[in-house]
């Protein structure tokens, strides 16, 4: 661990937020994207008239309403592979704790976050800038820490203990997110017509992992991204944004912006529940923009099947006229393969997609 670190400082590791807070007058070229990659800011790439679906999720208590959610839900899963909820029960007090704590941590002195610094994907607590700042090509103006939290009392000592409130408010957030994504899961697997308990006792085993991101302002966000185009690994993920720059793929492959709501969360599917599904629902693709003038916070909790826990097509969806579109994967197989591949080039999941000739 200790020789990572060092071979990364002697690798001149610079954060987003260390060549932000030079104010350096364009970005450095390992940042600059290829033309084609480019987010074409202002153009009309990226600002589609598409109304994006928003889920009130206070309604699925209702017996009288649950039916109507759990069709919109599903309208939402077919179409975008994405939905934001409101009325989901995590206070807002809760939500504005999280970023403050996140906002102390990314303005930390760089020696400090660089205790917790690893380009190692499987380490439970990870700081780092890009996506993996030793292996990319192009870099990435981001900066992030990844924890595990689920079950947070295994996990939340190996957490940053500065700034001293990290653990107390990031961990109340991730707790919140735990008991939201499982609800997000049941109505999920209703929505497909299976059993709304249908993956209870995965997700009871399962893992969280809390991607928490910075990407300062950046001089040049025309030829730069905070994250480049990919769908998650996970069954879901439950998004909080400070402000907007998340962008989806819609069915007819333009970028479409996710607004910005507040006390709204965003929902996007991953790739375990486009397996389990057997294809019905797809993982949502989707990329970072970054702005000139404001920082961008957010917090991504990924909740997925247990390490091991192989998935496969739900064998309710599976039959002689839908035969299984995908071979069976783990939490574990994913880090493996982004261990020693560019996700960039090939997403995981086009790997295991059965030929339908």
């Amino acid at each position: 661990m200790e020789e990572t670190r060092k071979s990364l400082l002697d690798d001149s590791f610079r954060s987003a937020m260390t060549l932000t807070n030079s104010g350096v007058p364009q970005v450095p070229d390992r940042y600059v994207l290829p033309p084609s990659q480019r987010p074409a800011l202002g153009s009309s790439l990226g600002t589609s008239e598409t109304t994006l679906p928003v889920i009130d999720l206070s309604l699925l208590h209702q017996p009288l309403l649950r039916s109507r959610v759990i069709h919109e839900i599903s309208m939402a899963c077919k179409e975008f592979g994405f939905f934001q909820v409101i009325n989901h029960g995590i206070p807002l007090s809760v939500v504005k704790d999280a970023l403050d704590a996140a906002t102390q941590f990314f303005d930390l002195p760089v020696e400090e976050k660089m205790l917790l610094v690893s380009a190692n994907v499987h380490e439970p607590v990870r700081y780092g800038t890009s996506l993996n700042h030793s292996t990319d090509r192009v870099h990435y103006w981001r900066d992030f820490i990844k924890h595990y939290s689920h079950p947070l009392s295994k996990w939340i000592n190996m957490w940053p203990s500065n700034p001293p409130c990290y653990k107390d408010k990031v961990g109340k957030y991730a707790e919140a997110t735990y008991v939201l994504h499982k609800q997000l899961i049941e109505a999920i697997s209703e929505s497909l017509g299976l059993e709304k308990n249908y993956l209870q006792e995965e997700i009871e085993e399962g893992s969280q992992v809390m991607a928490v991101n910075c990407y300062p302002a950046c001089p040049e966000p025309e030829i730069a991204l905070g994250m480049p185009p990919h769908s998650d690994f996970s069954s879901l993920t439950i998004l909080l944004q400070s402000s907007q720059g998340l962008q989806i793929m819609d069915c007819n492959k333009n970028w479409v912006c996710v607004p910005y709501i507040e006390g709204a969360l965003i929902v996007q599917l991953g790739d375990q529940v486009e397996v389990m599904s057997n294809g019905i629902y797809k993982s949502v693709i989707h990329r970072v923009t970054v702005n000139k003038d404001v920082k961008r916070l957010s917090f991504a909790s990924l909740h997925s099947l247990p390490l091991h826990k192989k998935i496969s097509p739900a064998p309710k969806l599976v039959n002689a006229n839908n035969t299984p579109a995908y071979g069976e994967f783990s939490f574990n197989d994913f880090l493996d393969y982004i261990s020693s591949n560019d996700f960039i080039q090939q997403r995981f999941i086009d790997t295991i997609k059965k030929n339908s000739s």
